[in-house]
């Protein structure tokens, strides 16, 4: 009995796996798309990040406007007034996303390159407190965080014609390499015999 429960389980990741084999160029095809993506990103990061702004303050309003429908059909409840002015919160803020993205880009510039700089440094002394195993790798890892934040930090304002779009570029160029190293790890995959 326990060695069909040791065996079911692995014939059900093979069958699976063989699935996913079948379908690698799939996981190819998605990740030279996001590599596209990617890179477009990055050669037109000011386009980038006003559009990834304005996103976000459509996602506000549509959020708040959400919320006000909903509290006002739920009707008489303790919570009426606080969810109110949580909503109209979420569309004054989407509207100034959506009115004035180069300025609500700047403010969520400044807001990125002061995360970047304090969780370096907030690495960094964590590195150095516990001396974990191969602390000097989270060492590292503040230090290239840190100092990518006072780049952000010492070209704002101007960095934040950049900083978002390019962010959002390399993120999915990484994403892109994922999916095409999987896909030509499950292509590899030898077939079943």
């Amino acid at each position: 009995m326990s060695n069909d429960f040791r065996t079911g389980p692995v014939e059900a990741i093979r069958h699976e796996l063989e699935a996913l084999r079948a379908q690698w160029w799939w996981f190819l095809l998605l990740g030279i798309l996001l590599i596209v993506a990617g890179t477009i990103a990055i050669s037109y990061s000011v386009l980038a990040t006003v559009m990834a702004v304005a996103f976000i303050g459509v996602l506000l309003v549509m959020a708040g406007g959400a919320q006000l429908v909903a509290a006002f059909w739920a009707g008489n409840w303790s919570g009426f007034l606080l969810s109110v002015l949580a909503a109209i919160l979420h569309l004054v803020v989407g509207a100034m996303l959506i009115a004035r993205p180069i300025v609500a880009g700047e403010a969520l510039t400044l807001l990125v390159g002061s995360f970047f700089l304090v969780g370096g440094l907030f690495r960094m002394i964590a590195a150095l407190a516990l001396r974990v195993h191969h602390f000097g790798w989270l060492l590292l890892n503040g230090a290239v965080t840190a100092l990518l934040g006072l780049l952000v930090l010492g070209e704002w304002p101007g960095s934040s014609l950049w900083v978002i779009g390019t962010l959002i570029g390399v993120d999915l160029i990484v994403h892109g390499w994922v999916w095409v190293m999987l896909a030509f790890g499950l292509r590899g995959l030898p077939a079943r015999g």
